[in-house]
């Protein structure tokens, strides 16, 4: 499925927002990106346009929640040399005494163990390689939490401890892992999926803020990451707008 001799580099997510700014920045690094999300017709979008920019991409659908369909896709590799855990996304802003178990539900699955899916699928082959890197895109929520945030802080306070221990019990193989963590990031998508497509109160998390991350400031982090001498390991990159000192603590012109 992929050239001999390119290193590979599979996004998740890579649909939109922060996944598809990565595949950019990957490829334009001269990596073969591997593009997968469930949006099919998007990611084959994409992967065009890399290659018509003279990048190498391949599209692969895939539900990162299914295991016996992420490996199959593993399998469909001929080498992987670099992961980005990227799929995932929050859903409401209801507090813990009102929050759905379902959306809880789904925020783990696709943030924590959609992530472990593919990190066991593709940790061989990273590590035959010889000098495998996987990143783990995680956020400030799992680093500290917020009033209205409860499934969503859980859900990447696991993907952060996913990174955290999988560090420790690698240690001495030759793969990395790294640990992106964004602030707010003003996406097409985020805040409106969160909303259940009220676009107006997801305008509002954005409000008066001058300039909030944008997927390309979060891709040109995970680039630079990944593109270290590979003894340099990220081990965490917390990364805000300057308008944000913490998750609670906004400055908004208005």
């Amino acid at each position: 499925m992929t050239a001999a001799g390119t290193p590979v580099a599979v996004i998740t997510g890579a649909s939109s927002g922060i996944g598809a700014a990565t595949a950019r920045g990957l490829a334009a690094a001269g990596y073969h990106v591997v593009l997968t999300a469930r949006r099919k017709d998007r990611i084959e979008g994409l992967a065009a346009e890399l290659v018509a920019a003279g990048h190498r991409a391949t599209a692969y659908a895939l539900d990162v929640t299914d295991r016996p369909a992420v490996d199959e896709f593993a399998a469909s590799l001929d080498r992987c040399d670099v992961l980005v855990n990227n799929a995932g996304g929050a859903l409401g802003a209801d507090p813990v005494a009102t929050g759905d178990p379902a959306d809880w539900r789904q925020m783990f699955e696709v943030n924590v163990i959609g992530a472990l899916n593919t990190t066991q699928a593709l940790l061989p082959a990273l590590t035959s390689g010889g000098d495998g890197t996987v990143v783990i895109l995680s956020s400030t929520a799992g680093l500290s939490t917020y009033e209205g945030g409860g499934g969503y802080v859980a859900a990447k306070h696991g993907a952060h401890v996913l990174a955290e221990t999988l560090r420790l019990e690698i240690v001495g193989t030759p793969v990395r892992v790294i640990e992106i963590a964004p602030g707010m990031v003003k996406t097409e998508e985020f805040a409106t999926t969160r909303f259940r497509g009220d676009t107006e109160r997801a305008a509002k998390v954005y409000a008066g803020v001058a300039e909030p991350l944008t997927a390309d400031d979060v891709a040109d982090t995970i680039t630079w990451a990944v593109t270290r001498p590979s003894h340099v390991n990220i081990d965490l990159l917390v990364v805000r707008p300057r308008a944000q000192a913490s998750n609670s603590k906004v400055h908004r012109e208005l």
